[in-house]
């Protein structure tokens, strides 16, 4: 074998392969000290860290040795120990020559201990070097080995490989009773085999093992493996020819076998190199350091062997010299040995001194807006019909009424098997029943062991009438018909089990003479009362629940292996897609639980690696072929991708979260100190969690010495005050019993795996792998492996993932994350094309990702002392991060838009950075919100309603949706902008408060979700609502004398001049801590006192509370209704402006009509004509809607009567009239002779879309808010009428409102205003997000001061078009203010546009929102002067063109 391919070798332990042998069968792994392959273009050295707090020894050469003895047996004894307590002592040898030793104690209760040693010559006991897991030595005496838990008795197994060990001695001790079990008052003395003289040491050359290994890999399936899985492959390849030659073949036969090679085939005598007796670790560490010397530099595949030939002449050359392999190894050691070798340079295109150089990118190249409509509405699920057998299981649930813990229904050949598990009065019952026709018989045992393996005869209390005893069995027939439930006809049968010593019930079914199994294997029901069936949820609304109905039928199925269940989800993928987005989220939620371990992995069931590698690439296959024929379901599909994973275990980044929960739930140590450190790993994993799993292990290995604990921690750099540091500090010391002993070591040492899977970035580096390709030459022990890169990525991409690597344990976060960012965009082409391997790309971009979210977690102790830029320019890398991972992200990339041009303005002290950064901060923080919205809308109704079919543990299904944005880039965002808000706010001078009706009041506090769902309530005492949400559109509820939010509804908003009107404190809070204080004063009388720009809050006495509602009455007065003049029809359907008096319109209709020709000529009044009072009612009398004036007639009646559902089937119903002819003539003649267009020239479509607004606005009298405001006051809502103004709408580029006097402070010597991009319904509706606020001094109309930068994400346009809007004469009244009640309608739907604000010149150009901003307060001045009064104006930009829609007395 070539020099070149022995060099690739991993290399060797440091122990006996024989005892690596006798490990690896026990699935125990050995840490190699070195390991040295090619990645990419790469010469990698990989140093492995030795155990914390142990030396590192120096380099051995093993040597196997074997003995040809066959394995036999050499003796077997049996003792009595007390009672029928019985000992079982059998020795044997094994294949290798070690005598092996198993001790069984039957009807043992579990805590037995083995105190024990080796005899020599009877001189004492000597202990061994080798003994089992968990042992402790004993004052350096004795052994102390735990026995293992084996059915009802207690097993261990020892084996022996001292050449001079005679016998083994020992005591057992049982640690719950204090008692000694002897042989006779003696110890027991076992002999050992002596073992016959050894014949031979046979050494397997590496280079056939290293074909063995590949052997076995392709038998596998050619997965890919973790570094410790390839070294355990290794050294079972070594295994495996070790015992070829036990069983005499010759090497020369072995070297055939393995090269297909006849015995008789000349072998290559070896060149004088391969005579010298260099070894090739040797070899490997001087090629290292050559490397290293040389500057690191990439090789390619002819130089990396150059580099080994040379490196074996600089060992050649010493051995020439006269120096030993000793005296080598040592100048090695010390640096000593000299090479010569010319330094490299590196050029990297991406590297710079601060980190990697970012390519410039256009990020509106990213947009995707793959959007899916009406989610909840796109499946429609069909009636099922139940079998006979569902609908009496059904029956049988609600008759019983017990605690169900499990239910499934079995397919027999002729019928179905109900077998129903309930939980009663600490009995389990066991309901089984069957449609079969055929009389069946039940044959069945119980089990204390779970899974099913051992078969006990029943108790006789839990035998049934009927029933025989067999061996190891019982046979119950079951009895016809049903007692309970005659009207089926099914036979059924009931067993009570009260022994809770048994964890389940073996079985099988003899009917017709025939034995029916369970797919060729017992069927097995298991009692195990962990989970609880949850009833089902509702009907299922928003899930595609036909697909989930199916997969709870096949769980039992897919719980056999991985392989059924990969292959079951990829029969269900064509179901899924056709069910759309709900049948996909379906899968990921049904993955999802199957990831976190809420499903069973395996049970009873032996499948092939092999096979479930084909059955995963079956089903991710599918995956990739929906990902490129359906971008809109992307992301759905990348998350089932991260969930199934490469390995099927999901994204192992979110694995870390996901098992810490296991791990606390599984071993029932949920408070304390594994609680503290769930909450740090949920918060910001780090590689301190690596430092702290293995202080936690050495603790419980060291026989819970805290001591212990402290030492691993602290010689790591782990100080008690660093773990108090941490944003989520750990206090606690840990606490186990040593019951719980067994199951942490073995789910930390799992867990362990996983945390260094993440922080030493194995996952990614083998995703890297995959998709780069193995060098020919192969990796570690792949020799002769070849995996093609994928082919199409950019030239430069594997040096930047290489410097990825590099960076990838670098405390310093940033040029990490630049690398992980420019790789994950450098790959984003590659993605959106159609290839053969398109999925490896997909799941190294899902490890680039998992792998930025852990980079910035443990980048959080960075920002601890850092400035706002650094946490700006972090939370632009997170935020790229998602939007490379949405669909849906074009909200997100202008939000990443605004970050950058904050940044700019910071790095060119810009004085409005600050106030600017706020309002992208506020953005950002609303694209979360909808978001984890959308997941909750999408997700959570399919996560409640198959977990309540699988009976997945309820906080599962609870935290579904929350920890499926955790596993993305979302929460670490969100804690970055919660670290940068208060700075902003100080910098921008912002304060923690905004206060937007500042009324001083006393009340009681109230803490509520939603303002929408107490805006109906009468409150009897005064409240201070502290709400959650407030949108903007609600009224405030009766009673309520405050409401606090941290909720940012415009100032301008309906509800902010609601809450000004009623004098109601109305303030938003930016401070979480001060929120939280007023919600913890739930139920307190508190007084508020607000000022301009903050609320002092104080607790008070009732008297305090009685002085203030007096001062009220006598402001408020007697509270009289309000009384309106019915308004009749003039006679005429349509009026122009000049004919608009207080009998035909209302005041917004008068208003516009007075401004007109009196206002300055650059401000523009649009034309308008209206449909006067009266003519509503006029149409519903017309003969051709007698129909329909019927029904409104019953509905009023109906909604006088209390219901208030009748207010939207009113709504509807006007939505039915006809227009008399004479109406549309007039209405046409008064618009076009008013310059205005006709609808109807544009066809007859174009009129009916203009009918339907305008019958929309008449029928906005009826809409709930406006309802139960007049309500209220005790406004008749019969006499309120309805006039329509019609007007052009003009196509705003921005909308704005001004009160000309300022509303917060009251102070009327300056204007406030508000603007919006686009139509100013999102600015006086309830859309999310803040517009741009200013004031502006009436004396210098030239000098506005922006208070605060807009947030709104959406801005509204619209064609040219004409609106409707409502003109009642129920606004604008003494004592009540209407406005905003009631809908204006536009005859054509407006665009939602998402906007992109860092592109927008009203935020980025001075001068053009200077000039825009003054016209408007000019506007505002201009018109109050006109009226002599404050004024409440509504108004557009367009082409900088002002124009006055609406004006109004300010209230």
């Amino acid at each position: 074998m070539s020099n070149s391919v022995i060099l690739h070798q991993t290399l060797l332990y440091q122990s006996k392969v024989v005892n690596s042998c006798a490990n690896i069968n026990k699935g125990s792994k050995k840490k190699f000290q070195l390991s040295t392959n090619f990645r990419g273009n790469r010469f990698c050295v990989r140093k492995l860290k030795q155990a914390m707090g142990k030396h590192q020894h120096g380099f051995v050469i093993p040597c196997a040795v074997l003995t040809t003895n066959a394995p036999s047996e050499e003796l077997s004894r049996k003792f009595n120990l007390e009672g029928n307590i019985e000992l079982q002592v059998v020795v044997s040898s094994s294949a290798l020559g070690a005598a092996q030793v198993d001790i069984q104690v039957s009807n043992s209760n579990g805590s037995l201990v083995l105190h024990w040693g080796i005899v020599h010559d009877r001189q004492g006991w000597v202990l061994p070097s080798r003994s089992p897991d968990g042992t402790k030595a004993y004052k350096n005496r004795a052994l102390r080995t735990p026995f293992v838990k084996s059915g009802s008795g207690s097993f261990l197994r020892i084996e022996v490989d001292d050449p001079a060990a005679q016998a083994i001695e020992f005591l057992i001790l049982d640690e719950s009773q204090n008692k000694w079990f002897k042989n006779n008052g003696e110890n027991f003395h076992i002999k050992l085999q002596v073992k016959d003289k050894i014949v031979q040491q046979v050494s397997v050359p590496e280079e056939l093992v290293q074909i063995q290994a590949y052997l076995r890999w392709e038998r596998k399936g050619k997965q890919t493996y973790t570094p410790e899985q390839e070294k355990e492959e290794f050294e079972a390849a070594r295994c495996e020819l070790l015992e070829e030659v036990a069983r005499g073949t010759s090497l020369q036969d072995l070297r055939a076998r393995l090269t297909n090679k006849t015995s008789t085939t000349e072998v290559k005598e070896p060149t004088v190199y391969e005579t010298k007796t260099i070894t090739d670790e040797l070899v490997q560490i001087q090629a290292f350091i050559r490397w290293e010397k040389a500057g690191k530099p990439n090789y390619s595949p002819e130089q990396q062997l150059m580099e080994f030939e040379e490196a074996r002449k600089d060992l050649l050359s010493e051995l020439e010299k006269g120096a030993s392999l000793d005296e080598i190894r040592k100048k090695i050691a010390k640096g000593e040995l000299q090479t010569k070798v010319a330094k490299q340079m590196k050029t990297k295109e991406y590297f710079h001194v601060q980190g990697i150089q970012r390519k410039k990118r256009d990020f509106t190249k990213l947009i995707n807006r793959n959007v899916v409509e009406n989610i909840v509405e796109q499946y429609i699920d069909s009636p099922k019909t139940l079998t006979v057998i569902q609908s009496y299981a059904k029956e049988r649930e609600e008759y019983d009424g017990s605690l169900v813990l499990s239910k499934k229904i079995h397919k027999l050949a002729d019928g179905d098997l109900l077998v129903l598990v309930t939980k009663d009065d600490d009995k389990t019952k066991v309901h089984l029943a069957t449609d079969s026709k055929v009389p069946v018989t039940f044959h069945w045992a119980l089990s204390r062991t779970p899974g099913g393996g051992e078969w006990l005869v029943p108790p006789a209390s839990a035998l049934p009438p009927g029933s025989v005893i067999m061996k190891e069995a019982a046979e119950t027939p079951f009895k016809a018909g049903s007692s309970s439930h005659p009207s089926y006809e099914v036979q059924t049968l009931d067993v009570e089990v009260e022994d809770d010593t048994f964890k389940g019930m073996p079985f099988v079914i003899l009917s017709g003479g025939k034995w029916i199994k369970n797919n060729g294997s017992n069927f097995y029901i298991e009692f195990g009362g962990k989970k609880q069936i949850q009833k089902d949820f509702g009907d299922a609304k928003g899930t595609a629940k036909t697909l989930l109905d199916k997969i709870a039928e096949l769980e039992s199925e897919a719980q056999k292996s991985f392989m059924h269940r990969f292959n079951i989800a990829s029969d269900l993928i064509d179901e899924a897609k056709n069910a759309g987005q709900l049948g996909l989220a379906g899968i990921l939620v049904w993955m999802r639980f199957m990831a976190t371990r809420q499903l069973i992995w395996n049970k009873n069931y032996n499948v092939k690696p092999r096979e479930i590698s084909q059955a995963q690439d079956r089903l991710t296959d599918l995956l990739q072929d929906l990902y490129t024929s359906y971008p809109q379901y992307r992301e759905l599909v990348r998350m089932i991708m991260s969930t199934v994973g490469r390995g099927g275990e999901g994204d192992v980044g979110q694995r870390i979260r996901d098992e810490i929960l296991v791990i606390q739930r599984k071993n029932d140590c949920k408070g304390g100190m594994m609680e503290e450190w769930h909450q740090k790993l949920h918060n910001n994993t780090s590689p301190d969690d690596v430092v702290i799993c293995q202080a936690l292990i050495d603790y419980i290995n060291n026989d819970f010495d805290i001591g212990v604990y402290w030492k691993t921690l602290n010689d790591n750099g782990i100080t008690k005050e660093r773990l108090l540091s941490y944003d989520r500090a750990i206090h606690s010391e840990p606490n186990f019993r040593r019951d719980q002993k067994e199951g942490l070591l073995r789910d930390l040492g799992n867990y362990m795996r996983t945390l260094k899977a993440v922080h030493s970035g194995a996952d990614l580096e083998s995703a890297i792998t995959n998709c780069m390709g193995y060098k020919s030459e192969g990796q570690g022990f792949m020799v002769g492996v070849k995996i093609n890169p994928v082919s199409g990525l950019p030239s430069d991409f594997p040096e930047l993932l290489q410097l990825v690597m590099e960076n990838i344990e670098n405390k310093n976060v940033e040029p990490l994350l630049e690398g992980l960012l420019e790789a994950r965009q450098e790959l984003q082409p590659s993605l959106h094309k159609s290839q053969s391997r398109l999925k490896d790309l997909l799941f190294l971009d899902v490890a680039l990702d998992s792998a930025v979210r852990t980079a910035v977690e443990r980048g959080y102790e960075e920002l601890n002392n850092a400035g706002p830029e650094k946490i700006m320019y972090f939370i632009s890398m997170v935020l790229e991060n998602l939007a490379l991972s949405s669909d849906d992200n074009e909200d997100l990339i202008y939000c990443l838009k605004g970050w950058n041009v904050a940044l700019s303005m910071c790095k060119s002290k810009d004085a409005h950075w600050a106030l600017y950064a706020k309002s992208v901060l506020d953005r950002t923080r609303l694209a979360l919100t909808n978001k984890a919205e959308s997941y909750q809308q999408i997700l959570q109704p399919s996560a409640e309603y198959l977990g309540s079919l699988l009976g997945v543990d309820r906080w599962a299904i609870e935290i579904f949706t929350e920890e499926m944005i955790r596993a993305g880039s979302a929460a670490s965002l969100s804690t970055l902008l919660n670290r940068l808000d208060p700075v902003l706010r100080k910098t921008a001078n912002l304060g923690s408060w905004q206060v937007i009706s500042p009324v001083e009041t006393v009340g009681y506090v109230e803490v509520v979700d939603e303002l929408l769902a107490v805006q109906n309530k009468s409150y009897e005492r005064p409240t201070i609502l502290v709400v959650r949400s407030v949108k903007g559109e609600e009224e405030i509820p009766d009673g309520a004398v405050a409401v606090l939010t941290p909720d940012m509804p415009d100032v301008l908003s309906h509800v902010s001049v609601r809450a000004r009107n009623s004098k109601v404190c109305f303030a938003t809070c930016f401070d979480p801590n001060i929120l939280a204080d007023l919600q913890a004063n739930k139920g307190k009388l508190l007084r508020l006192k607000p000022s301009s720009a903050d609320v002092v809050y104080s607790e008070v006495k009732e008297s305090e509370l009685i002085d203030d509602k007096s001062n009220l009455l006598q402001e408020n007065g007697s509270g009289t209704p309000i009384s309106l003049v019915k308004k009749q029809f003039i006679g005429r359907y349509a009026v122009s402006s000049d004919e608009f008096t207080g009998e035909t319109v209302g005041a917004k209709s008068r208003n516009i009509s007075y401004l007109k020709g009196k206002v300055p000529s650059w401000i523009g009044i649009p034309t308008s004509v209206a449909l006067p009072f009266g003519v509503f009612e006029h149409v519903l009398s017309d003969k051709s809607n007698q129909a329909v004036a019927e029904k409104v007639h019953v509905l009023k009646k109906k909604l006088t009567e209390g219901d208030f559902s009748a207010l939207k089937e009113i709504r509807e119903t006007v939505l039915k009239l006809n227009a008399p002819s004479q109406l549309v003539e007039e209405l046409k003649v008064k618009m076009k002779s008013s310059g205005m267009p006709w609808p109807g020239d544009e066809g007859e479509q174009r009129w009916e879309q203009a009918w339907k607004a305008i019958k929309k606005v008449w029928g906005s009298k009826w809409n709930e808010r406006a309802y139960f405001s007049t309500r209220k006051v005790k406004l008749d809502h019969d006499f309120l009428s309805m006039a329509v103004l019609v007007q052009e709408v003009v196509n705003a580029d921005y909308a704005f409102v001004i009160h000309t006097t300022n509303p917060s402070s009251g102070d009327s010597s300056e204007i406030y205003a508000e603007v919006v991009k686009g139509l100013g319904e999102t600015l006086v509706g309830a859309y999310p997000g803040r517009a741009l606020s200013f004031i502006c001094k009436k004396h210098d109309l030239n000098s506005p001061q922006v208070l605060g930068y807009p947030s709104k994400p959406i801005g509204l346009f619209i064609r040219r078009s004409i609106i409707f809007r409502s003109d009642s004469n129920g606004e604008d009244l003494e004592g009540y203010a209407g406005a905003g009640l009631y809908d204006s309608v536009p005859m054509d739907e407006e665009d939602k546009v998402v906007l992109d604000y860092s592109s927008d010149k009203l935020i980025i150009d001075g001068s053009f929102r200077q000039s825009i901003l003054s016209s408007i307060a000019g506007a505002g001045s201009a018109i109050e002067e006109l009226y002599g009064s404050p004024q409440d104006i509504e108004g557009v930009i367009r082409d900088g063109k002002v124009y006055v829609v609406q004006t109004r007395p300010q209230m």
